[in-house]
């Protein structure tokens, strides 16, 4: 059965961000992934995890400026500098809370048409950032991942496709690193999404989840998620599967998807929901 991590980001917003770890346990979660930690100090993240007995399961490294509108800059030319530098203040983060994936946000390209030359060098500083980073997490023994992203929900990303994704991984050559496959981004912009799981499977470094077209709890829309984690289950998928996912109301009570999936497999409910 897959391992759900609830995302603290897009869950329990009904809470203050640090009693959102207490929430997901309560929850019967045991792991949880977010989109930033960086407004609270490394050790204070810890010991939410420590205390509610959660995993960390991923988090991205800084975007740049999220205000102003940056989405990342890992491909973006000029700004190699301070890609480096969001790693080195990722890492303390990585280290305190036992993650081991990252992901890194690829950046907004302009929405004009641009010269074959500013591609070529868009994709070339992806690649050398990507293989910095993914070198630098290697010893603590972390994977890097990206993730396309659709471009309803985010015009203009520079990472729109799972073989895109893949092509770029392939490039960079650094066995540290993975592919994060949502397959709500990834119905949005491609469907098929059993056969793209099988097709890039082993290339694939984290999962997540959310209802498709409105992205609410997974039982709602059009993907048939109870048959996407069996066959998770029957590739062998061991990692964790993000619940990344704006619950419709009260996020407790949005839980019934996840309730009647593991009651269908054998597992009890936690005590708080009986």
């Amino acid at each position: 059965m897959p391992r759900f991590a609830a995302n603290l980001t897009m869950m329990y917003t009904e809470v203050p961000f640090l009693d959102r770890f207490e929430a997901a346990a309560r929850d019967g979660f045991d792991a949880v992934e977010y989109l930033f930690p960086y407004d609270h100090p490394p050790e204070v993240i810890a010991q939410r995890l420590q205390a509610h007995g959660l995993t960390q399961a991923l988090f991205n490294l800084p975007p740049g400026d999220w205000a102003a509108g940056d989405r990342g800059m890992a491909c973006l030319p000029g700004r190699e500098a301070e890609f480096a530098a969001s790693v080195e203040r990722a890492l303390p983060y990585a280290l305190a809370t036992g993650c081991q994936r990252l992901h890194a946000m690829a950046g907004l390209v302009p929405a004009q048409a641009d010269s074959a030359e500013a591609q070529a060098a868009r994709r070339s500083t992806y690649v050398a950032n990507l293989r910095l980073a993914a070198q630098r997490l290697a010893p603590h023994g972390i994977t890097l991942v990206i993730e396309p992203i659709n471009t309803r929900d985010m015009p203009g990303y520079y990472l729109n496709y799972q073989q895109q994704a893949h092509d770029i991984l392939a490039e960079v050559g650094e066995p540290n690193t993975g592919v994060q496959m949502d397959f709500y981004h990834c119905q949005i912009m491609e469907g098929d999404l059993t056969r793209r799981l099988e097709r890039h499977f082993a290339g694939v470094g984290h999962i997540q989840i959310a209802g498709v077209p409105d992205r609410h709890e997974p039982d709602a829309g059009e993907v048939n998620y109870p048959a996407l984690f069996d066959r998770l289950d029957a590739l062998g998928y061991s990692g964790f599967v993000g619940c990344e996912y704006r619950p419709a109301g009260v996020t407790s009570a949005g839980l019934r998807w996840l309730h009647h999936y593991r009651a269908s497999r054998g597992q009890a409910a936690p005590a708080a929901q009986r």
